[in-house]
């Protein structure tokens, strides 16, 4: 396989999982009706940016090591069900009645602090891991640089999730209005919650 098909191939299968509906396209959507396009913007981009570091991770050899070591996987998959149900429990249990509320979602600390829950939506999320460790390898050609070219996917898999998560925060826009009621924030927040803490227990109760 030269580099050009090898491309081309991994961009057919970035494609489906890309518009595969999960964990990342579920905090964007959230984000981006109750909180406005420019913090789903930063938590979109902390997603992407999870994206790159994890074809960097398996360029550099810590996919070899989630592959080899049940220990690793599973040390992974327990803190990233830790953190999907801390934020489950703080939505369900503190859901804000509106846009300025100081709901825990409402606390980010500044601009990073939306960048970084992107981000560690990411990187806690095994799944995530287990794709480009199981996936990645089998499109990098023999003879190019493995490390740079992984990075190369990985760059072009958080481009395509850069482009669909925009769009979802476009279509979200209509709807922001109907938004403002406080009763249908709560809920949100609390249904969100909910989704987030199952996701928690999936990953919690998944074995390889």
């Amino acid at each position: 396989m030269t580099p050009g098909a090898a491309i081309v191939a991994f961009s057919a299968a970035a494609a489906l999982m890309t518009v595969t509906p999960g964990l990342d396209t579920a905090l964007v959507l959230r984000t981006g009706a109750v909180e406005g396009p420019r913090r789903a913007g930063l938590a979109a981009a902390g997603v992407c940016l999870g994206t790159i570091l994890w074809g960097a991770a398996v360029g550099f050899g810590l996919g070899a090591l989630l592959a080899a070591s049940r220990l690793a996987y599973d040390l992974l998959t327990w803190a990233g069900a830790a953190y999907l149900a801390w934020l489950g429990l703080n939505l369900i249990l503190r859901p804000r009645g509106g846009f300025e509320a100081a709901g825990p979602s409402a606390r980010a600390r500044g601009p990073g602090g939306w960048l970084w829950k992107g981000l560690l939506n990411n990187l806690l999320n095994p799944k995530a891991g287990v794709f480009y460790v199981s996936f990645l390898p089998q499109f990098v050609p023999p003879g190019v640089p493995v490390a740079g070219f992984c990075i190369l996917l990985g760059a072009i898999h958080a481009l395509m999730g850069a482009l669909w998560f925009a769009s979802l925060i476009a279509a979200t826009r209509p709807i922001v209005q109907a938004l403002r009621r406080p009763a249908l924030i709560r809920w949100l927040d609390r249904a969100t919650g909910g989704l987030f803490l199952g996701f928690g227990l999936r990953l919690a109760l998944d074995r390889r």
